[in-house]
């Protein structure tokens, strides 16, 4: 699981969410949902906007790796010398 960081602009608030890329989060309901996090007084159907960060912060078992030496990079490998998608 990947830790994400979802922006909501309507009550800008930031809350980190861990789940798989292939899953996307889209409302503030979904964010409150799945961190435990109350609504407050914004309504659950509110967008929100998932951040770009500079690293991973991926979970391993025994505890958690921090990765801020990895780029993004587009979905992709994070190493374009050596990716069959980037020669």
């Amino acid at each position: 699981m990947i830790t994400y960081q979802y922006h909501c602009p309507t009550n800008q608030q930031t809350l980190e969410v861990q789940h798989s890329m292939r899953e996307a989060l889209r409302t503030w309901g979904e964010i409150c949902a799945r961190t435990g996090h109350d609504l407050g007084k914004t309504p659950a159907e509110t967008p929100v906007e998932r951040l770009i960060s500079g690293g991973l912060h991926v979970s391993v078992a025994g505890g958690t790796s921090p990765s801020s030496s990895l780029l993004p990079m587009a979905g992709c490998c994070g190493s374009p010398a050596s990716c069959r998608h980037h020669g």
